[in-house]
């Protein structure tokens, strides 16, 4: 994918949230979702294990406020997010409870999108968007 500027962009290298409370992100990603890493000194947590991303998108607020909370707005009291994470499970509903029985509160519980997939929602210690999902059309691409 070239840009005008004659910037040709490979791949997604990389993605990952800026800790500000790193006891609540380190709970979130290493216990709830079991996700392995390797730390370096400074406490810099990382892994090269999981899949790349499969989707990049430019997401409006509208649209993530939409599928949330059925409306264009999002609400008062909530935390904006600033960016949208999805990880692929084998089982969204499974994924889900497994979640909320260490605390996290879902904005969007076990749904199906128009486009097939099926995702509950939440937000991180940093205020990302995050989904469990289940992507047929990603699946397939496999």
């Amino acid at each position: 994918m070239e840009g005008p500027a004659g910037v040709k962009v490979l791949f997604i290298a990389g993605f990952g949230p800026i800790d500000q409370n790193i006891a609540e992100s380190r709970r979130l990603y290493s216990q709830a979702l079991g996700i392995s890493f390797q730390e370096d000194a400074g406490g810099y947590l990382y892994t090269g294990a999981l899949q790349g991303a499969k989707h990049f998108a430019l997401w409006p607020l509208p649209q993530a406020a939409q599928s949330c909370f059925g409306k264009d707005s999002w609400p008062d009291g909530i935390p904006v997010p600033q960016a949208w994470l999805e990880f692929e499970v084998d089982n969204v509903e499974e994924a889900t409870a497994q979640l909320e029985s260490v605390g996290y509160r879902m904005l969007v519980k076990n749904r199906k999108e128009p486009w097939g997939q099926t995702v509950s929602r939440f937000l991180s210690p940093e205020a990302l968007l995050v989904g469990v999902t289940f992507t047929p059309a990603l699946r397939e691409a496999s």
